[in-house]
């Protein structure tokens, strides 16, 4: 025989249905609860009190209802009643930016900074999100952890690069930085933290290939709306396929030759080229500038028809570079990938990123925003990361 509820896990159980309902639905009345949660209007008003003693919701103006009389109050939730920070961590420059419960930006800094494997690096990269934190006035209370994406693999415990040829930083530890700041800390691959980012904004998303357009090339594997590392915890680092051989072949960071990454990254494309320079001349008719984009293109189509025929699913593009993607771009893929495969492939496979901008910095806040919302108490910050 199963162990009985007690009094106090089922009060617990209604504050987080009360909160959960009052959250997702951004704004609702004591009846709302109560009808759409079937719980009493005693015990509804009761958790309403509590949740707006403890700051975690307020009184949100009136709301319309079918009732005769006087209109009910509405309920939301503090949306900054905690915050997380994401920070990028590139070759030149250092990127932080706060997100509320709703995984919205709140406040944005990018720093000039040159990454170097030394204590001094570390230290002045803590220095700077304390500063961050200290300058948009966020109090110390309402922080809950440090989310760093860096261009490397990850071991599954986020607390150490396990490769990571780009910034030479394989074997870097979390503790590096953690140990200069008040907060729990966790690393992520950056373009798993562009994917949670668009999962975030498209729920809907259950499967897909999530290609990162960057700096560098990357990717990750959505599967059951959760990102898939893989046995090895290298899963989409389809940047290292070799596609070139011979004379031709460009050296990859990785040490070989001819990698995805060194015919479709924004590197590859674009050198030290400002994109919006670029794509100023495409969208203009300039002979050479169409030229290069297409041969890129081709190429991006081409990667994408074989990922298909590999993983049926849809693929989205992101990354820095989607912003500058248009429909008809993506049109022109599809041409390339009837060609490519020998399938008749419809035209609903590949999705333009909803979150091109800051998306890798935002996700790597977002694993702290996901693990509080699942907290059982909503008035602690959590000590797991999912």
């Amino acid at each position: 025989m199963g162990k009985s509820i007690t009094p106090k896990q089922i009060k617990a159980n209604n504050r987080q249905l009360i909160y959960d309902f009052i959250y997702q639905n951004r704004k609702v009345s004591q009846q709302d609860i109560s009808y759409a949660l079937r719980l009493s209007r005693p015990t509804v008003a009761s958790n309403l009190v509590e949740l707006e003693a403890d700051g975690l919701i307020y009184k949100n103006g009136q709301q319309n209802t079918e009732l005769i009389g006087r209109k009910a109050v509405g309920y939301s939730i503090v949306s900054d009643y905690r915050l997380a920070i994401g920070v990028e961590v590139r070759r030149s420059r250092l990127k932080m930016i706060a997100v509320d419960l709703y995984g919205e930006p709140i406040d944005f800094e990018e720093k000039s900074l040159g990454y170097e494997r030394t204590v001094d690096y570390c230290r002045r990269v803590c220095e700077e999100i304390m500063g961050f934190i200290s300058r948009h006035g966020i109090r110390h209370e309402q922080v809950l952890g440090i989310g760093f994406a860096m261009q490397g693999l990850i071991s599954t415990d986020g607390t150490t690069v396990v490769y990571g040829a780009i910034l030479n930083n394989t074997g870097l530890r979390v503790d590096s930085f953690s140990k200069y700041l008040p907060f729990p800390c966790t690393f992520i691959h950056d373009p798993e933290g562009a994917a949670l980012t668009e999962i975030w904004h498209s729920p809907e998303i259950t499967s897909a290939l999530y290609i990162s357009l960057s700096q560098h090339l990357g990717g990750a594997v959505i599967a059951d709306g959760m990102i898939r590392a893989g046995k090895h915890g290298h899963n989409a680092t389809f940047e290292h396929i070799r596609v070139r051989m011979g004379s031709n072949a460009r050296k990859c960071y990785c040490g070989r030759y001819g990698c995805l990454e060194t015919v479709c990254s924004m590197n590859a494309l674009l050198g030290d080229e400002p994109p919006e320079a670029f794509f100023e001349n495409v969208r203009a008719g300039d002979a050479e500038a169409v030229g290069r984009w297409h041969e890129y293109l081709d190429v991006l189509g081409r990667m994408a028809s074989n990922l298909h025929l590999v993983m049926d699913v849809d693929i989205i593009l992101g990354g820095h570079l989607a912003q500058f993607l248009t429909e008809q771009d993506v049109r022109y893929m599809y041409n390339v990938i009837k060609e490519a495969t020998p399938f008749d492939e419809a035209e609903d496979f590949i999705y333009l990123s909803r979150m091109p901008r800051h998306n890798i910095a935002i996700g790597s806040a977002l694993t702290y925003i996901r693990a509080f919302l699942a907290d059982t108490e909503q008035n602690e910050a959590p000590s797991r990361i999912l």
